[in-house]
């Protein structure tokens, strides 16, 4: 079977403001960007070894209000105690807000985190097998 690379597209209200939440609140790199292609704009954020990466655009001629729900979830395993704690702790300095999860299961081994727009990141403390 081939491999896919995964790409979670979103659109959001504040290019700059996301990419400064993702990058310092989840270390997150810009991979990628472009500007005013066909009224969008975008910056694409991972890692160059991740099988994924967020895209958050905005429409210049057509806003779109960004509608996540709770269960709008990106869920990222980190099993090193020290490490989940640092990245929670980058995140809520970034703007994340610390929310309870709708789905308790969440709240079990980690903490689930809402940025500006309502998206919803999840840090699980523990390994994906």
């Amino acid at each position: 079977m081939t491999p896919f690379h995964l790409r979670i597209a979103r659109p959001v209200t504040d290019l700059q403001r996301s990419y400064e939440m993702y990058h310092r609140g989840l270390g997150l790199e810009k991979i990628g960007e472009f500007k005013d292609h066909q009224s969008f704009s975008g910056i694409m954020m991972g890692h160059s070894n991740f099988a994924w990466h967020l895209e958050f655009t905005v429409c210049h001629s057509h806003p779109v209000k960004p509608q996540p729900s709770a269960e709008d979830l990106l869920v990222l395993y980190l099993p090193d105690g020290e490490k989940w704690q640092r990245i929670c702790d980058n995140a809520a300095a970034a703007g994340f807000t610390c929310v309870a999860s709708f789905n308790p299961y969440w709240d079990v081994s980690g903490k689930t985190f809402s940025d500006r727009d309502g998206y919803r990141v999840v840090l699980q403390n523990r390994a994906w097998v």
